[in-house]
């Protein structure tokens, strides 16, 4: 089995946004109410390091965003009848490191890592349980992001699956599904990125870039 690796930068086209939950994570005060709590631990939706509190894309999250593009996709595996590729990149692609969130710096042109402190933030009336149309609303506040990029390692451990096929997965996953909080997929608009160049590498070999 070849062990590919796929870097990509991941270009937002819409904003990013977060909406982990931490309730069990960070509990309120005493006798503080709904809302104090949510403003005070809002910025507490992102995935950040404990330590630097720099902020990350969740892997699985882009991961997850693939195989459902696959999915959709539907791409026909060549001398296989029915089969599709679908499978074998849901089973096939690792998607182990944090995919670090950039946002551009004050230097024009540069970019840099963002931490959870320097969110913005977006709030709105939202369903008091989370499912539409179900009853009581409430304000609700989650961190954005207007402009970032973030860079992206997978591995591909399927050897049937060709890098074209990956890269359109990759590419529609952006475009159809996308990531993070109110993506498409979940029938919003954020979390939308483009990916310009997908970088191929085994393993034990020089980074070699596919055609």
């Amino acid at each position: 089995m070849a062990i590919r690796t796929a870097t990509a930068m991941l270009i937002g086209i819409a904003p990013y946004s977060a909406s982990r939950k931490y309730d069990d994570l960070v509990p309120k005060l005493d006798k503080e109410s709904h809302e104090d709590y949510d403003i005070r631990t809002w910025r507490e939706h992102a995935n950040y390091d404990a330590t630097t509190r720099e902020v990350f894309i969740p892997p699985m999250g882009l991961k997850l965003s693939i195989a459902e593009a696959a999915k959709r996709l539907s791409i026909p595996i060549p001398g296989k009848g029915a089969a599709r590729y679908t499978k074998n990149i849901t089973s096939g692609t690792i998607a182990a490191d944090r995919i670090w969130l950039e946002v551009p710096a004050k230097e024009q042109g540069k970019w840099t890592r963002t931490r959870m402190d320097d969110a913005t933030m977006e709030g709105f009336l939202a369903n008091a349980d989370g499912r539409r149309g179900s009853g009581k609303r409430v304000f609700r506040r989650f961190p954005i992001w207007n402009a970032w990029r973030a860079e992206a390692i997978l591995q591909l451990i399927d050897d049937e699956v060709p890098a074209d096929v990956f890269e359109r997965c990759f590419r529609e996953a952006g475009n159809l599904i996308g990531v993070g909080r109110f993506r498409p997929e979940k029938g919003g608009y954020l979390g939308r990125f483009q990916v310009p160049k997908v970088t191929w590498a085994n393993l034990s070999e020089p980074a070699l870039e596919a055609a």
